[in-house]
């Protein structure tokens, strides 16, 4: 039995790094119809699909495109063992990160690519999509308790407003509560400084880790 579910588990992390979307549905239903946990099948086949596919973008054998498909193929199977989740699976408390491009900005693939990767590291993640106004980060921080607020922007013309939505934090008595974290293309550890953000990413797969860090965990 151990055997066939290790097999399972196996083909489940490889349908992920492969994008075999359609496939790995199949197999979700049969590790299901088997009597395996579905959390295993999660954590130990999908999310093990996906940091493995991370670790090829990292190295750049993939590349935007391939990591957005093995996301697809992620969720496909996530989608049908979810339901199959424990109470207990299903009720876990979470670190909660806002995330969002900041308002002017756009362009929000660096921003998905982040946040697929935090999921898949078992971050609650609440995205307010892109052109997002920094109040709005505040307020959406507040309501949900969240532990840290990921900035994302691709133009120089829009970075300083990050800066911002730290200045707001500040009036608002926020700011020892709520962690900053910013990335994007024009962005650098030095400009996360000079804003006071509390950290700097510069890849989806390196936001895993900073987050992990600001939180101590």
């Amino acid at each position: 039995m151990e055997e066939k579910k290790k097999e399972l588990l196996e083909k489940l992390s490889e349908c992920v790094v492969e994008m075999e979307d359609e496939e790995i549905v199949e197999l979700a239903k049969e590790y299901i119809e088997h009597g395996y946990s579905a959390n295993d099948g999660i954590m130990e086949g999908l999310v093990d699909g996906m940091n493995k596919a991370g670790q090829l973008y990292e190295e750049e054998e993939y590349y935007i495109a391939e990591l957005l498909l093995c996301s697809d193929a992620m969720y496909a199977g996530i989608n049908v063992l979810k339901d199959y989740l424990d109470d207990e699976d299903n009720n876990s408390i979470k670190n909660k990160i806002v995330i969002g491009v900041i308002e002017g900005d756009t362009h929000d693939i660096g921003k998905n690519l982040v946040k697929i990767m935090l999921e898949t590291a078992g971050f609650e993640i609440i995205d307010l999509g892109r052109d997002v106004q920094v109040g709005k980060f505040v307020d959406v921080a507040r309501e949900e308790d969240a532990d840290i607020i990921c900035l994302s922007s691709l133009m120089t013309s829009t970075m300083g407003k990050m800066e911002d939505v730290i200045e707001i934090l500040k009036k608002e008595g926020l700011r020892d509560k709520v962690k900053v974290m910013i990335g994007g293309g024009p962005i650098t550890e030095d400009f996360a400084e000079k804003i006071g953000a509390d950290a700097y990413s510069k890849t989806a797969v390196e936001a895993v880790k900073v987050a992990k860090d600001l939180l101590n965990m």
